[in-house]
């Protein structure tokens, strides 16, 4: 019998490129030390997931698709899809990947309410200049569960400082808009959603919600 996975229905919508970022793909980096951070932080996110039974996965803001194709391992019975902004080089590390890529905005998501049983936004709050207003949309798609993380300031600005990074703007990342620490994040995220779960892999802030 052919392999029967849950539809999520794709909004076709013009996308409004309100997110900004940077280039740097954190999650192939060759240097020890964010090595080591980088398994802290997907040691975290693994904490986050346990006990999650998903068949329908979303990850706003999926940059390069390193996290969706771990989503996908780890979930590969369900349907899993990034979501980012149109991007011709990003396409193309969708294509080889193999990955179920779309473009759209996080602040006008393309799916229907509560049709997504997981919604996973890594890295990508920080860069959108009305948080609240993806927070909300996040929470409108969202049926069972959200993980969110963010850089944790100041601790982040830092670490780009001592390796020479942005120093002209006090380390802070080019495309950071806002900035939280452990605190205000998890009270930022409890204004539309319940935390349940929260951890501090050096040097981010991860939550796990309900809506």
């Amino acid at each position: 019998m052919p392999e029967h996975r849950p539809e999520i229905r794709i909004r076709s919508e013009p996308v409004n490129a309100n997110v900004a970022g940077n280039n740097y793909d954190k999650y192939a980096s060759t240097n020890p030390i964010e090595q080591r951070m980088m398994r802290g932080f997907f040691d975290a996110l693994d904490h986050m997931l346990d006990g999650l039974n998903p068949s329908t996965v979303v990850e706003v803001g999926a940059g390069e698709g390193r996290v969706t194709a771990r989503l996908v391992e780890r979930f590969p019975d369900a349907t899993v899809i990034g979501l980012d902004l149109l991007d011709d080089d990003l396409a193309g590390n969708w294509a080889d990947l193999g990955l179920p890529m779309f473009f759209g905005d996080a602040t006008r998501l393309p799916f229907a309410d509560d049709s997504i049983d997981l919604v996973v936004g890594l890295e990508v709050m920080e860069h959108i200049p009305n948080p609240e207003l993806a927070l909300r949309e996040i929470k409108r798609v969202c049926g069972n569960a959200v993980v969110l993380s963010v850089p944790r300031e100041p601790i982040w600005r830092a670490g780009n400082m001592a390796r020479g990074r942005y120093l002209r703007d006090l380390g802070n990342t080019p495309g950071h808009v806002n900035h939280w620490s452990t605190r205000t994040f998890e009270r930022f995220v409890s204004t539309e959603f319940d935390v349940g779960a929260l951890r501090r892999p050096l040097p981010w802030t991860m939550v796990r919600a309900t809506p």
